[in-house]
């Protein structure tokens, strides 16, 4: 099969050094996770770039039914933390366990006028 466009590599070791490379404003693209069936009605967008206090709901992995908001996007790590997905230490004390966003479903959104924008960007309807 002949590539498509002349403008993108198709090496799979160009697109790794691209991903594992990127600057920030794009990892936060990268970190993209799909909404809910009910969510992508409303809103008529399948995936958003995750973001602090949107809540969310794992749905592949060892802690597969976890739900929880998002404490915080570690795009160094291309991963997401969630408060109530934690693991126990020997210590006693908890910590984090980093998941990728792709493994996650969105379950409520933290709206503001960027997020509306970029919403409406998305869905192709003219913002006011």
């Amino acid at each position: 099969m002949a590539k498509v466009s002349q403008d993108v590599s198709s090496s799979r070791s160009k697109s790794r050094k691209a991903y594992f490379t990127a600057p920030s404003h794009v990892r936060r693209v990268l970190l993209s996770a799909p909404l809910s069936a009910a969510l992508r009605k409303e809103y008529g967008v399948r995936s958003l770039p995750i973001r602090k206090e949107d809540e969310v709901k794992v749905v592949r992995g060892s802690y597969k039914d976890r739900e929880g908001k998002v404490g915080q996007v570690y795009r160094l790590k291309f991963a997401i933390q969630v408060e109530k997905v934690t693991k126990e230490k020997s210590s006693g004390s908890s910590v984090p366990i980093n998941i990728h966003p792709s493994n996650v479903v969105i379950t409520k959104l933290k709206l503001d006028d960027d997020r509306k924008a970029l919403i409406a960007k998305k869905a192709g309807v003219k913002s006011e």
